[in-house]
């Protein structure tokens, strides 16, 4: 829709990591300079932790589409709550190797065969593991025990973990001194500076084809940080409403004032979404003025969800009915 309009080849802000998209931010170039040196060491685990929505993924499909074939084979996984034999399947899988029905020790047997056979012809296994939080105890020993297998000083198979900043508590527990032994490398990834936000819709948008249409204020740039706190899918999330906008009101320029009405929106919904789902949930019993002042919050967040939601569906039949007439017209005549 609004790519059309500007003139974009492609949607400059979409929610889905993107290698195409990456931006070297100060937090990102130091996050990247720990996963290559972790290549270059060959040896232990690299973690990198960051918030939701701070570009990790993003970054790990970067590091993937640099890296040289002929010299490592990689494989990603994401996980959920998984148990030690699971975690090997899926490695397992993830390498292209049969695992259908075998125990442990041949799972672990096929997996050793296969990085050692990588390593006779000079290719290195790389096993990196996204939402690395949701790994169990017993998930974390099997990837310790996978980073026995070396082949003079170097390990066959490397691990990048990757996860929430709660993966950080985890990793203190007493029972993981060993695997913690075993980290060469940790980095957490920040949110981008105010400078860096613009920097980073700029980059986007030139990606995505933008030639200043539309013009974005100065001083939007610094209210969409302000309501993003510069982490970058908030950021996506904020301009993709921006250039929605924008098509529909058929706007080449926007205000400090667009960003934070469409923030204000965009918070609105979320508040209603998240009061829809804790309707189910029994709360406890509060004073009928606590009462009163939740219900009107829940009122004015659906309201003004609502009236945004309308003035977005009469903009949009009013641009199909222009097309319909347009196109019959060009029939008639």
């Amino acid at each position: 829709m609004y790519q059309d309009f500007y003139g974009m080849k492609t949607l400059a802000f979409q929610l889905t990591p993107d290698a195409r998209f990456f931006f070297e931010s100060a937090e990102h170039k130091r996050a990247m300079a720990h996963l290559t040196y972790g290549l270059h060491n060959a040896e232990g685990f690299i973690v990198i932790t960051g918030e939701v929505g701070a570009g990790k993924t993003t970054l790990i499909e970067r590091l993937l589409s640099n890296i040289d074939p002929s010299s490592f084979i990689a494989a990603k996984i994401v996980t959920s709550q998984l148990g030690g034999d699971d975690l090997l399947r899926m490695v397992a899988s993830a390498f292209g190797l049969d695992h259908a029905g075998l125990p442990k020790a041949s799972l672990l047997t096929g997996i050793q065969e296969f990085v050692l056979s990588q390593m006779a012809e000079h290719r290195r296994a790389l096993l990196i593991v996204d939402e690395a939080q949701n790994l169990s105890f017993e998930a974390l020993e099997e990837l310790r025990m996978l980073s026995n297998i070396v082949v003079g000083r170097a390990t066959a198979l490397q691990s990048f973990l990757v996860g929430q900043p709660q993966f950080r508590k985890v990793l203190a527990d007493p029972a993981l001194a060993q695997l913690r032994q075993r980290i060469t490398g940790a980095y957490h990834i920040g949110p981008l500076t105010k400078e860096d936000t613009r920097s980073y819709i700029e980059h986007r948008l030139r990606c995505a084809g933008w030639t200043d249409d539309p013009h974005f204020d100065d001083d939007c740039f610094e209210t969409i940080f302000r309501f993003t706190d510069g982490v970058p899918r908030r950021i996506n999330g904020l301009c993709s409403r921006l250039l929605l906008y924008g098509f529909l009101e058929e706007s080449h320029t926007f205000s400090a004032a667009d960003a934070e009405r469409l923030a204000l929106e965009l918070r609105a919904e979320l508040s209603a979404v998240a009061l829809a789902d804790d309707s189910f949930v029994p709360m406890p019993r509060a004073e009928p003025s606590m009462q009163s002042d939740a219900m009107s919050e829940r009122l004015v967040a659906l309201e003004s969800t609502a009236a945004s939601h309308q003035r977005t569906i009469r903009r949009l039949i009013e641009i199909m009915l222009g097309h319909f007439k347009g196109a019959h017209a060009d029939e008639t005549s």
